[in-house]
């Protein structure tokens, strides 16, 4: 199984962990950029992965409900920091430190059809002091996206720009980032492994919201965040995978699946006999 290793993603597992199903899995950590590239290669059997990555996968998959990184509205954790007003990007440099492809045409769509513009991009280090040296603006997820849109930004005066807000204003729908998948061949191998593993991380899920103080007093004490940051963003983000959210994943395949590798009406499958939502 795949887990990635940001905090975005904490609420899903620290619950296996308290259970103890956690000792039952495999787990494979990485960014989410390459945790993607080894479940559609089948070095892993079930694990989270980018909402492009699947669908471009979307044959070999088979995604689990009710559970996914979104949001309806603020992310926190995706935005888009720059020095000038987003109106004013329309060729100037903007830097893509995301390794999440996701993310960055998530960003792209909504400067190039929401904003108007068409800036130059190039990717570098999550470094937003160095990005801001060479770029106008910058795109970055995870971590150092909360940090610029929480400390960083704010302290250099900079505008920082919540991507899950502008799709929320834009489309009226959530957004989704990641969702967890198995391939379908683990799936027709070891069926009731799969919907074990599905029910154990609801339950994990289930477990970390309830006792969403706990998970952040313990996250805040290796995190750069306090437990009030952490339980808020915790609590910002949408975790669940039903109709609302497929609607968002629709609209958004709708609009760049041709340009990203999948159609526009690409197909979602849902494991079969879980708790629909």
């Amino acid at each position: 199984m795949g887990h990635i290793q940001f905090l975005n993603c904490l609420p899903l597992y620290w619950g296996l962990a308290r259970t103890g199903t956690l000792l039952d899995l495999d787990l494979t950590k990485d960014t989410p950029e390459k945790l993607s590239e080894q479940l559609v290669r089948g070095e892993l059997d079930i694990a989270p992965i980018t909402l492009v990555e699947f669908l471009r996968s979307a044959d070999d998959l088979v995604a689990f409900p009710d559970l996914a990184v979104g949001c309806d509205g603020p992310v926190m954790s995706c935005v888009i920091v720059s020095q000038k007003p987003l109106e004013q990007l329309d060729g100037a440099r903007v830097a893509l430190g995301s390794t999440s492809r996701t993310s960055v045409r998530l960003a792209q769509l909504l400067l190039a059809e929401k904003i108007g513009v068409q800036p130059e991009y190039y990717r570098c280090p999550p470094d937003l002091g160095l990005m801001m040296q060479e770029a106008d603006a910058a795109v970055l997820i995870g971590d150092a996206a909360l940090r610029a849109n929480l400390h960083d930004g704010p302290r250099l005066g900079l505008e920082v720009h919540d991507l899950g807000q502008m799709w929320k204003d834009w489309t009226g729908l959530p957004f989704v980032f990641a969702v967890w998948a198995a391939r379908r061949d683990y799936l027709e191998r070891e069926p009731a492994v799969v919907g074990k593993v599905h029910e154990a991380f609801l339950a994990s899920r289930d477990l970390s919201l309830e006792e969403v103080t706990k998970v952040a007093e313990q996250a805040a004490r290796w995190e750069h965040f306090d437990e009030a940051v952490l339980e808020r963003y915790f609590t910002t983000l949408d975790f669940r995978f039903g109709a609302d959210q497929l609607r968002g994943v629709t609209e958004f395949a709708r609009r760049v699946g041709p340009t990203t590798g999948f159609p526009a009406d690409v197909k979602v499958e849902l494991l079969a006999g879980a708790h629909q939502v």
